[in-house]
């Protein structure tokens, strides 16, 4: 008797602080909508998923969940019966220093590798060879809406174009941004007929990263995808920039010409004007690229439309899917997680459409939800879905991506990424009141987010679209500059990060009545008349 009640009174003993524990389990445990996005991100950033770089077996069985999640949601596989959008990736680099030369005045100077230039890689046409005349234009800009055509007067059919890499000052933000990628400026070239296009080191560049210090890394890796014809995509490949040429080289083409290089110096420390015009002689240039390549997919999921006339459109929601992988040790930790860039992102993504299905209520327009590959690796699989859609191209009416929003604080406001030029920008600010949120500007229009982030892979396309950051109210600027300095592209970017859930439950209920409003609403998403980026690229209600 004597035992069993010591038995007891120890089990008694024992169970208290068992049940201490259960009980503050419980007082902890998170309301179900926050638990089911911690519960994506608890797995997609896992060390298990050894940080989801796309072309990898651990990126592959990161989209088998997603694919199970949506089955599990009450989605319908978003291609052609198929949960995924297979495409190849493209590795490309230099595959040796190329030769080129001047023929000038009957003789032929060689350029020395070097000094003179450094080769660039040309996927698209990887034993790539030119021989033409050299026109100058300047930074190679034409922007009718800043009154700038750096062509104007210049024939350049059948010719060689030079120019300057960046843009002069005094443009819009993202209108920089969009002009600072030289293959930009490569399409501008091809379109006047260029067949090649040679960048010229400017008095910027050489402040940032001289010409000599470039020169040992020319052979660095780049990463492009496949057409469905196994060619890599190169957005000029009939014009392709095909190297760097330093100072040096510089003076050597600019020799015999009515404008100097001393000139477009010069004009370049005034901001002025920069002179331009033919440069004597025939450029013989030459590239050849290394190719390698690698399978990946995107992941995509559908919510057909309930109207009969709106059904036919679609409204995009995406997040990438895809982290850096396993990389240097910091701390000993080399697996970068990436929870909050972007398993966040997707996770928001993946709740979005069960409330649409909880709803018992179907969208009136269809709806695409994916989960995109490689954005890591320069928004490719956003790229190649814009390029080849599942569905008709012309019937993608807005894309409203989620892209590491910084989920550590008390969320008081939102950016909306694009949102000023089309009409998405008033649907955001309308859902953004329901939860007690504002809309405010880009606080950071320098790092050029506008142009870093999926979503433009479908401005590109014409397609109004927008990225939908947490904001710098509140706590938010000091959090995401934490996050900035500590976390990004680091192995601490994980689930142990100090996430505020109901936040998160905001941010996922946000992209939900954007999302609602823009499959329901009868007039299709336009953007603003005039817009640069609607014009550029053709976009509906631009014109």
């Amino acid at each position: 008797m004597k035992l069993n009640r010591f038995l007891l009174a120890a089990a008694a003993l024992l169970a208290a602080p068992l049940a201490q524990a259960q009980t503050a389990a419980l007082a902890a445990q998170l309301p179900p909508e926050q638990a089911a996005l911690k519960s994506h991100v608890q797995f997609l950033a896992s060390d298990a998923m050894r940080g989801r770089e796309a072309g990898t077996r651990d990126y592959d069985v990161a989209a088998e969940y997603v694919a199970a999640q949506m089955l599990a949601i009450g989605l319908q596989p978003g291609v052609a019966g198929s949960w995924f959008q297979p495409f190849k990736l493209v590795a490309y680099k230099p595959a040796e220093k190329a030769k080129w030369s001047l023929v000038r005045g009957g003789s032929e100077i060689p350029l020395q590798f070097g000094i003179d230039f450094v080769n660039t890689p040309a996927p698209a046409t990887p034993d790539f060879k030119a021989e033409a005349g050299i026109v100058f234009a300047g930074y190679g800009l034409v922007y009718p809406e800043g009154k700038r055509d750096d062509y104007k007067g210049l024939d350049v059919r059948g010719k060689i174009v030079a120019i300057l890499p960046g843009v002069p000052k005094g443009l819009p933000d993202a209108v920089e941004a969009h002009f600072s990628d030289d293959e930009q400026k490569a399409a501008i070239a091809q379109k006047k007929g260029a067949v090649a296009v040679i960048v010229l080191e400017s008095l910027a560049q050489r402040e940032q990263f001289p010409f000599e210090a470039i020169v040992p890394y020319y052979d660095y890796e780049r990463t492009t995808w496949a057409r469905p014809d196994g060619t890599a995509f190169a957005t000029a490949a009939g014009a392709p920039p095909v190297g760097y040429v330093g100072p040096v080289g510089a003076e050597k083409l600019f020799q015999g010409a009515k404008i100097k290089w001393q000139d477009v110096l010069a004009a370049q420390r005034k901001a002025t004007k920069i002179p331009t015009g033919a440069l004597p002689g025939i450029l013989k240039v030459a590239s050849k690229t290394r190719l390698v390549t690698q399978s990946t997919r995107n992941v995509v999921g559908l919510i057909p439309g309930s109207d009969p006339t709106l059904k036919a459109e679609y409204v995009v929601l995406s997040a990438h899917l895809d982290h850096v992988g396993v990389g240097d040790p910091v701390n000993g930790d080399r697996i970068y997680n990436g929870a909050m860039d972007n398993a966040v992102g997707v996770s928001t993504m993946l709740e979005v459409a069960r409330k649409f299905i909880a709803s018992g209520e179907k969208p009136k327009r269809s709806m695409l939800f994916i989960a995109l590959a490689a954005e890591e690796k320069g928004l490719l699989g956003s790229d190649y879905f814009a390029h080849y859609p599942p569905v008709p191209k012309d019937k993608l009416v807005a894309d409203v991506n989620m892209d590491m929003p910084i989920l550590t604080y008390p969320l008081v406001d939102v950016v909306a990424l694009g949102g000023e030029r089309s009409s998405l920008g008033p649907v955001i600010e309308a859902a953004a009141a329901t939860e007690g949120l504002k809309v405010v500007p880009d606080p950071s229009p320098e790092e050029m987010f506008f142009v870093r982030s999926d979503h433009y892979s479908f401005v590109k396309s014409g397609v109004p679209a927008v990225s939908l950051d947490t904001g710098p109210g509140g706590q938010g600027a000091e959090a995401q500059k934490k996050f900035l300095a500590e976390n990004y592209h680091k192995p601490s970017d994980q689930i142990d990060l100090p996430f505020d859930w109901n936040s998160a439950a905001k941010y996922m209920r946000l992209n939900y009545a954007i999302a609602r409003t823009l499959t329901d609403v009868p007039e299709r998403p336009r953007w603003n008349k005039g817009d640069f980026f609607g014009v550029q690229f053709g976009g509906y209600g631009a014109e």
